[in-house]
């Protein structure tokens, strides 16, 4: 087991863990949009910048409307970041992100790391389903499954 997994697993149950998946599947049975969230041991003092290249690293900007959000857990360092690709930014109001990083923190502040999780889920999912509605034709084009690095480097190399 990686260490951002052990990192996961010791922040979230196990159920926890389901929760955050279903809210993801939830969310992409009402929208075209895809929503990934990812755990990582280290943000190289970056968060944001961090999260831009594991976007890049697992090609989440190759979806067909450019829809895809980002969400990545930094749990040893207890930060996150949010990345969404350029189609939502195109749509989103300008302070949709910090919204959706406001609220998530908010939980976080209290201790409430599932809600926080599930709460950035869902204001995402709200946007991307008023933006990019499920179509007949919709296919799930990124996998729901959690990613998880412990080599930041390696995401900090590519661009």
């Amino acid at each position: 087991m990686k260490k951002a997994e052990k990192l996961a697993r010791e922040m979230f149950s196990p159920d926890d863990l389901d929760a955050i998946q279903n809210a993801i599947k939830t969310f992409e049975t009402s929208t075209s949009g895809e929503i990934v969230v990812s755990f990582h041991t280290s943000s190289v003092g970056q968060p944001y910048k961090t999260a831009r290249r594991i976007f890049a690293k697992h090609n989440l900007h190759k979806t067909k409307a450019r829809n895809a959000t980002l969400i990545v857990l930094y749990p040893g360092e207890q930060k996150f970041a949010i990345v969404g690709d350029e189609g939502i930014h195109a749509k989103v109001p300008e302070n949709f992100w910090d919204e959706v990083v406001e609220k998530m923190t908010t939980h976080f502040k209290a201790g409430e790391m599932l809600a926080g999780v599930i709460a950035g889920i869902n204001l995402l999912g709200e946007k991307l389903a008023e933006f990019f509605p499920y179509q007949d034709t919709d296919v799930n084009e990124i996998s729901d499954a959690f990613r998880y690095d412990d080599n930041p480097d390696a995401a900090s190399k590519e661009e």
